[in-house]
């Protein structure tokens, strides 16, 4: 009204200026103005007050409503539906214009919870982010409900501070019945709908996975109902992704177990039926046939019988390692070792089944010492040295050398056996691996395993490299230490 008074207080002063077709026009103004801001009401009331000033104002008789000349009405008949066209146009475009921002809105939304839930592996944490991102989106508070251990469903999550909302046996109930049935229940459907909330089923094409509720004490419209379904279907799938991720980690932890375990059993019994057969054999034949051998013979069964020990001792010392590493077990009892002392146990445990290998020995001097587990490094030493008698011709030499370079204590096992492929050179390292250049020679895989485990928890690194001549060079890299000098005294007089 405000604006139709102005204007026709600004054409009363200029209206000689413009014909009464132009005026007329020029009412139009106030009425697309109140159909962008106000809509279509607002619209037809300026139209009528316009044509009314327009009337009273601008056409003979002056300052009166009547009308002289009858063409004025079809005039006033086409203002009235040009002004009613126009209005209707504006109002629309502005309702598509809500109606596009709204669904902005709703998109952004929705992408901002998918992309929320995609970076999202803890089925917990997922369930806790699309109760908070529902529940403000809609402003109301929301409960999702999963099925439990038992197949009953529970309440799994529900809205920041809405701690009683899906409680109780009504809701459970409702919840029960949208999750069996795959259908909505509760406000604004035909089932349930006394009830003041909407279950919505969280389905994907192959199943439901659970029902996500929202209080609502009337019906939702229907951009509400589309938004909470949309939001159902990305809990459904994030849900489908995390479930379907952690069957797949299960699966694969199965079957590695199963793996390892048939590995674990097959590498066993073969390597212990092989010094079982000789231990029996050969304590067999002393005792059967005792006068039969001379003492020199008898030695030498005996010699086969420790043999057969001593490698039965050293696969279960492995198998103890091993579950020792895995289980998170192995303890370090650190103390200043000397890198001769632990050389020199190492090839007094190995020299019983060295055969005709030549073990060398290259140590520096003066001493070097590093802070280290002596037990568990002599283990390690053992393992290497071990394989590289294993894998070496007899007549070969092995060399073990021990150096100090800058923070790094190296030993090293040189041998000229038949190499390490380049493939196979980090995968040795590993579990019941065995390297493709093995041939016939047995084992379990685990000896360099657990040196592994047992050097990087001295936060070191074992490496091997093909010799410049032929074979195998393994070495142990371990940090170094400069011990108090009464320690150092004390372990060189003990050498």
């Amino acid at each position: 009204m405000l604006g139709i008074a102005a204007l026709t207080a600004a054409l009363h002063v200029v209206g000689s200026a413009f014909d009464a077709v132009n005026i007329a026009l020029i009412y139009l103004f106030p009425v697309l103005f109140s159909a962008v801001y106000w809509g279509l009401a607002p619209a037809v009331f300026a139209a009528a007050a316009g044509m009314l000033a327009f009337d009273y104002f601008f056409v003979p008789p002056f300052l009166s409503f009547t009308v002289q000349d009858l063409r004025y009405l079809l005039s006033f008949a086409v203002y009235i539906a040009v002004a009613a066209l126009t209005a209707t146009l504006a109002s629309r475009l502005k309702q598509q214009a809500k109606h596009a921002k709204d669904r902005e809105a709703l998109t952004a939304a929705l992408y901002s919870l998918s992309r929320q839930m995609t970076a999202i592996g803890d089925l917990r944490a997922l369930l806790e982010n699309i109760a908070s991102q529902v529940s403000a989106t809609l402003e109301a508070p929301i409960a999702i409900y999963l099925p439990g251990a038992a197949g009953e469903l529970e309440r799994a999550a529900w809205s920041p501070g809405e701690h009683g909302f899906g409680e109780g046996e009504p809701p459970m109930a409702i919840a029960d019945w949208a999750f069996k049935h795959g259908e909505p229940a509760g406000k604004g459907t035909g089932t349930l709908g006394a009830f003041p909330g909407l279950f919505v089923p969280l389905r994907t094409e192959e199943r439901t996975y659970g029902v996500l509720a929202v209080r609502a004490e009337e019906a939702p419209h229907a951009d509400s109902r589309r938004l909470l379904e949309a939001y159902g279907g990305l809990a459904a799938t994030a849900i489908a992704r995390v479930k379907l991720s952690e069957e797949a980690k299960l699966a694969h932890l199965t079957a590695e177990s199963e793996r390892i375990r048939t590995a674990l059993l097959d590498s066993v019994s073969h390597e212990l039926r092989t010094p079982l057969a000789t231990i029996i054999g050969s304590a067999t034949a002393l005792m059967e046939s005792d006068d039969v051998f001379s003492s020199a013979d008898r030695l030498e069964l005996l010699g086969t019988v420790r043999d057969g020990a001593l490698r039965m001792n050293r696969l279960v010392t492995n198998l103890l390692g091993m579950v020792k590493l895995e289980s998170g077990m192995l303890a370090l009892r650190r103390d200043w070792c000397d890198a001769a002392d632990i050389v020199g146990v190492a090839l007094a445990q190995v020299k019983g089944f060295k055969q005709n290998r030549r073990l060398i020995a290259k140590l520096p001097e003066p001493a070097v010492y590093f802070p280290a587990d002596e037990v568990l490094l002599e283990q390690v030493l053992v393992n290497v040295v071990s394989n590289a008698i294993k894998y070496s011709p007899d007549g070969s030499e092995i060399v073990i050398a021990a150096r100090q370079t800058g923070p790094w204590v190296r030993i090293s096992v040189a041998d000229q056996g038949i190499g390490i492929a380049e493939a196979d050179r980090e995968r040795i390292f590993e579990k019941f691996y065995r390297g493709q250049n093995g041939g016939g020679t047995t084992g379990t895989g685990l000896g360099l395993a657990i040196c592994k485990g047992i050097v990087e928890a001295h936060g070191g690194t074992i490496t091997a490299s093909p010799r410049a001549e032929k074979g195998t060079v393994v070495t142990i890299a371990l940090p170094a230490g400069e011990p108090p000098t009464e320690d150092r005294t004390r372990k060189e007089e003990e050498a």
